[in-house]
């Protein structure tokens, strides 16, 4: 009897039971739910190391763990940074298993490149190439697995009707009814939408998008008294937010959270944030890309790349500037003003490829102008000399300008700094070029280089790259200007 008993208890405890008796499975903040995964994925990497250091062991002489374990703070350092940086723990109810795996491969290549840049730089001699390639190989496997049994785990839960947070809106309008439409259409994203408010009272109870309004601005106290609700999310006209305050004083007070819908403003690519000067709240507009830490990368990245390729080249510099000079009159080096960040000018550095009175020369050369805008371009240029042809081809005149980047006037990958004279004769959209610091090379190099002859469409991919920007990005674009640089693909 008590058998049968237990049995029939067993096929009513469900998964859902679980839940309800360990709430934390399934309403986590999100700011918990993302330091909790960090952890486990830190830990797994920690894993990774010491599973690996025994396996390789048994294959290889290896100094003593002791010696390797100095270099765990910088693995799990890289590896949380960029699984930071490339997005897995926003949003990760939302995530798709694609997008993780797609995630998990830019954060594994990245990852080795800079862990292997480190151990080079700092000349960390006894460390294994296999003991890293199946450190990473292994992290990259385990924490892939798990984030995919994650992501199912999930779904599972949203399937039983487990919902992770209960959320109010205020409005009735498009924008809302925009917003409905994404929560239906993603049920991963485990968000319960309550009900809708509006300001008129009349439209209590209606229907909106299967959605009821239960009530008006002066309902909401009684709503939060009654109603489990997590969120309350304004998505109103910029004409209510005076008529909001006291509600979002009232939430703030209940200890609910407030969301505001932020697009206020109809602005083609500024990005909108909130930030604080010196204790007053601003909102700020920005068009550039503004996630500091990951220019400050993109900085250090500069300046050891162009200071090891300094030395690393150092015999290259010394061969053309010897070849320069036994065939041409002139100095080995043309000096050119250029603007910079924000139109900041600076002294451009390359290695000299025409004859010395070129600028003088270029008036009788106009008509041939191959370039529709304010730049010059021409693929026969009489100006340029023999040896000058053979640089550009493989753009060793370029050479100088990682001075440029050592300097902080330039960057590896980055639009290319025009002339001051040039950006005179800029169209109003073109100067949003300046907005980025300039850089060797960029997508027009990669994407067409000479083969673009009109000034806007290289404009439009200098924008593109700005708007779009990430480490990835210039990741890719260095890999491309790879081939282009060895195969001369575009030089004039």
């Amino acid at each position: 009897m008590l058998k049968e008993h237990t049995e029939v208890l067993k096929r009513h405890i469900r998964f859902s039971d679980i839940i309800t008796h360990f709430p934390f499975l399934g309403f986590l903040s999100p700011s918990a739910f993302r330091k909790i995964m960090a952890f486990f994925d830190l830990c797994i990497v920690g894993g990774a190391f010491f599973i690996g250091y025994p396996l390789i062991e048994k294959i290889s002489n290896l100094y003593p763990l002791s010696s390797y374990i100095t270099l765990l703070p910088i693995l799990l350092l890289t590896w949380g940074g960029l699984l930071y940086y490339f997005g897995m723990y926003k949003s990760f109810r939302a995530r798709k298993i694609p997008e993780i795996l797609l995630i998990m491969l830019k954060t594994t290549l990245l990852g080795f490149i800079l862990f292997s840049s480190y151990v080079f730089i700092f000349k960390v001699q006894y460390i294994s190439r296999l003991f890293i390639i199946v450190t990473f190989i292994m992290a990259t496997a385990l924490i892939s697995i798990e984030k995919v049994v994650l992501v199912y785990l999930l779904r599972y839960m949203y399937k039983i009707g487990v919902k992770f947070r209960s959320v109010l809106i205020v409005g009735t309008g498009k924008r809302a009814q925009h917003f409905i439409n994404l929560i239906n259409k993603n049920a991963e994203w485990g968000i319960k939408i309550v009900g809708l408010v509006d300001e008129d009272e009349t439209k209590k109870g209606e229907l909106i998008k299967n959605c009821k309004v239960i009530g008006s601005f002066k309902d909401i106290p009684e709503i939060l008294h009654n109603i489990v609700v997590d969120e309350v999310v304004f998505i109103v006209p910029r004409s209510w937010l005076g008529k909001i305050e006291n509600i979002l004083y009232f939430c703030e007070t209940q200890g609910v959270a407030v969301n505001i819908a932020a697009d206020l403003f109809d602005l083609k690519f500024s990005k909108m944030k909130q930030t604080d000067l010196y204790g007053f709240p601003v909102l700020s507009f920005v068009c550039t890309p503004d996630r500091l830490w990951q220019l400050l990368i993109k900085r250090l990245f500069d300046l050891i790349f162009s200071g090891i390729a300094l030395i690393i080249l150092a015999p290259v510099f010394i061969i053309t500037a010897i070849i320069i000079k036994a065939t041409s009159k002139g100095p080995v080096f043309f000096k050119q003003e250029r603007s910079g960040l924000n139109g900041r000018r600076f002294i451009l550095y390359k290695f000299r490829t025409m004859v010395v009175d070129a600028e003088t020369r270029l008036k009788d050369l106009l008509s041939s102008n191959e370039m529709n805008g304010p730049v010059f371009k021409m693929t026969r240029d009489p100006r340029i000399t023999k040896i000058g042809k053979i640089l550009r081809r493989f753009s060793i005149d370029e050479l100088p300008q990682l001075w440029n980047v050592f300097k902080g006037d330039m960057s590896i990958v980055g639009p290319i700094p025009p002339i001051p004279e040039e950006v005179k004769n800029y169209d109003y959209w073109h100067r949003r070029k300046l907005s980025m610091r300039p850089g060797i090379t960029c997508l027009w190099q990669v994407g067409g280089r000479s083969k673009i002859t009109d000034f806007s469409e290289w404009m439009r991919l200098d924008l593109k790259y700005i708007d779009n920007w990430s480490l990835w990005l210039d990741c890719k674009i260095l890999l491309k200007t790879i081939p282009t640089v060895l195969f001369g693909i575009g030089a004039k």
